[in-house]
């Protein structure tokens, strides 16, 4: 029995004829088993007391097996017995899942998103929401060097996002959000399409339908066309640059991105992946004047920042490498993968109480983060 299981806080129970929890009890057919949630502490072995029954209960039993019993044979049932008990149930869980995301409390709000696709598994509302949170995730790991873990995320919310592009009737603003998404994977390709896919469904509707704010959609995604388009990005060229790297063949990726450069040699992006790849072979020097390039040409952002700074620090520039990653930290002052490089660049300077700084503001941001963390429990020795 794995212990992490959540369906372990559940017991099943099949109620006597004519049993009430209260005069405004829920319909219950006493022939079908009943999802039970114990309190915490309880003992899933030993007998239940039926006369500590609550409704509560049975409908935190009900979520739970929705959310990780999907072969259930009762699901139906279930389901109707939570929504006529709580007509307002899925706007309820929705807008507690998306204030935990907002909070980073991903964990719970995980678990609420999975009851809600149990409840309704054909609200096409709630699969976006769903992909909308994982790719929310990812950036989050991300942003704290939890590269794997991210990219494991990016993946749930890619799975999501095709669900819901995969939607009759079609609902525009998932190919809108996969499109980013896809800008952020540097697949330009794949989001291209999904912005003209995007454009393609609202191209014919009126501003006063579609509103500021949809207005402000439909713009955006040409724009984006437009740039993609006039940069070339949506080159396989690129693309394949890229994935080679990502998947450890950076030799073969810069050999790629070279070939882009020769007919592109004006584009940022491309010296950022040229930057990147030197960067991830060690070749700090090469790395950093591609960064410098970037920047030259506007890729000013934090990420150039970050990686220019990385190669400071590997070539010895330690001062060099902290303005860098200052300028970083005045553009996203909330990016604990800024901070912790500044804890690690105070550390080689020998200022540990500054580190500590850093490493503990990495902390108030995100608790769990393993590499601040990490440094935190090497400063105590």
């Amino acid at each position: 029995m794995n212990p992490n299981n959540p369906l372990n806080s559940v017991v099943f129970i099949t109620l006597p004829e004519n049993f009430e929890i209260s005069k405004k009890a829920m319909h219950i057919d006493t022939t079908i088993p009943l999802p039970v949630q114990l309190p915490i502490g309880s003992n899933q072995d030993e007998p239940f007391d039926i006369s500590t029954l609550s409704e509560e209960m049975i409908l935190a039993g009900i979520l739970t097996v929705l959310a990780y019993d999907k072969s259930n044979p009762n699901l139906n049932y279930y389901r109707n017995i939570i929504t006529n008990a709580k007509p307002n149930i899925k706007t309820e869980l929705s807008e507690a899942a998306i204030l935990k995301a907002r909070n980073e409390d991903f964990d719970i709000a995980e678990e609420i998103f999975d009851a809600l696709r149990g409840l309704d598994p054909e609200d096409m509302a709630i699969v976006l929401n769903t992909a909308l949170f994982f790719d929310q995730r990812a950036d989050s790991y991300r942003k704290s060097g939890l590269i794997e873990d991210a990219n494991a995320y990016d993946n749930d919310a890619e799975y999501y996002y095709k669900q819901v592009m995969d939607a009759e009737p079609a609902i525009p603003d998932a190919f809108f959000n996969a499109g980013f998404f896809y800008l952020k994977q540097k697949n330009f390709i794949k989001g291209k399409e999904c912005f003209e896919i995007y454009l393609a469904y609202v191209v014919d509707t009126k501003d006063e339908e579609l509103g500021e704010n949809g207005i402000y959609k439909k713009q955006r995604a040409a724009e984006i066309i437009r740039d993609i388009e006039n940069r070339n990005l949506d080159d396989e060229l690129f693309k394949s640059a890229y994935d080679l790297i990502c998947n450890e063949e950076e030799e073969k990726g810069l050999d790629k991105i070279r070939q882009f450069l020769e007919k592109n040699p004006k584009i940022w992006n491309a010296w950022f992946l040229l930057g990147w790849g030197l960067r991830r072979v060690g070749r700090y020097a090469d790395a950093k004047q591609a960064f410098d390039e970037t920047i030259k040409l506007g890729g000013d952002n934090c990420d150039t920042y970050n990686e220019l700074a990385i190669c400071q620090m590997e070539l010895g520039d330690l001062a060099g490498s902290k303005k860098t990653l200052l300028q970083a930290f005045q553009l996203e002052p909330e990016n604990t993968k800024i901070m912790s490089n500044l804890g690690f660049i105070s550390l080689k300077e020998g200022d540990i109480e500054s580190a500590r700084g850093y490493f503990t503001a990495v902390l108030e941001f995100d608790p769990e983060d393993k590499i601040a963390l990490s440094a935190l429990s090497q400063l105590e020795f």
